[in-house]
């Protein structure tokens, strides 16, 4: 991880650099739905591919198959991430209400609970009575720090349709790139499986290096964890097809 200079640093923390980024507003995140959508679109279909392989099925069948889990799996995926982050917006909004109810009704109640979590993080005397009395002040600040401290509650949770559709997205593309050479019928099924192989190893790599970006992590580290986590489940799927196959002689 490259580290940035002491001269950039200094840049950064001047009075009006940190001014201006905390005056912007906090924006939601869609990285791991990303690399949730990308990571399981490549696995669920390059685990058809293997499996077929496996289970010595034709290229065509293995086509089929792998575009049908590819629309059916990426569509429940998305509408499955789609109904987790409404969760989470109406569990938030819940405890909002829950919250301003009980500093409306008893509010030396909550008042003494922003002490104590606040004393937990190691305030006490004047410091901590002038904490306390700056934050039950303000009653948007009240409730939004009671949703932080008490709930665990993020400021700017993602929304559920764009959550959805990045999911849906990535989980499309990633999933359709080892069902590529399929297409190629010139290539017999071994061949065809040795450049999904690649294929799926490359997105793989791919997405665990583009996670260490976003997040500064050693890129070849995490590189080679995504590609291994991925192989694993494609190898389960080819083992799986094998045994299948050797036990019940499908063709």
């Amino acid at each position: 991880m490259k580290k940035t200079s002491l001269e950039t640093l200094h840049r950064q923390h001047q009075p009006a650099a940190i001014e201006q980024r905390l005056s912007r507003p906090l924006q939601p995140r869609y990285v791991a739905d990303a690399v949730l959508g990308a990571i399981d679109g490549c696995v669920t279909t390059f685990a058809v591919v293997a499996g077929a392989v496996g289970a010595g099925f034709s290229a065509s069948v293995a086509l089929i198959m792998g575009f049908a889990n590819l629309l059916a799996d990426g569509f429940s995926m998305a509408v499955s991430n789609y109904e987790a982050v409404k969760a989470l917006h109406e569990f938030r909004e819940t405890a909002r209400a829950t919250e301003e109810e009980h500093i409306a009704r008893v509010p030396d109640g909550e008042r003494e609970e922003i002490r104590q979590i606040f004393a937990r993080k190691g305030f006490s005397g004047e410091t901590l009575d002038r904490i306390v009395a700056t934050i039950c002040q303000d009653r948007q600040l009240w409730v939004e720090t009671m949703l932080s401290e008490e709930y665990g509650l993020q400021q700017a949770p993602p929304a559920p349709l764009v959550s959805a559709a990045v999911t849906f997205a990535t989980f499309l593309l990633a999933g359709s790139l080892p069902l590529l050479p399929l297409f190629f019928t010139r290539l017999d099924m071994q061949r065809q499986f040795l450049i999904s192989a690649l294929l799926a190893a490359a997105v793989f790599f791919s997405i665990g290096m583009l996670k260490s970006l976003v997040f500064a992590k050693p890129l070849l580290r995490s590189g080679l964890y995504t590609l291994l986590t991925g192989g694993a489940a494609a190898s389960l799927a080819f083992l799986a097809g094998y045994l299948l196959q050797q036990l019940f002689g499908a063709s």
